[in-house]
């Protein structure tokens, strides 16, 4: 049985968040290892079925563009009144 969230034996340790030092290190070395090989991955990229471009163009993307989060929204509807979702729902229908 382990330790209930956000608390640890620890408490100087690594603050929640940021990323462990090898973490670090190993996207600084794949990052260096792109950066050095650039122009053979743009000529190896010519010569890639289309199918297998788009694969790696994802991949890649996936490097470049920050992960989305799920959001959740929580909205206690039995607090409003009938004026106020009345609105809302108009908003929301106007936008359409």
């Amino acid at each position: 049985m382990g330790l209930p969230k956000k608390r640890t034996n620890n408490p100087n340790g690594r603050p929640p968040g940021k990323p462990n030092k090898i973490t670090a290190e190993l996207r600084t070395r794949i990052k260096s290892f792109l950066d050095d090989n650039f122009e053979t991955v743009k000529k190896d990229w010519k010569k890639l079925d289309p199918k297998d471009r788009i694969l790696l163009y994802e991949k890649m993307l996936s490097f470049a563009l920050p992960k989305l989060r799920e959001s959740d929204l929580k909205m206690d509807f039995k607090s409003l009144s009938d004026a106020d979702i009345d609105r809302i729902t108009n908003q929301l229908l106007s936008d359409e």
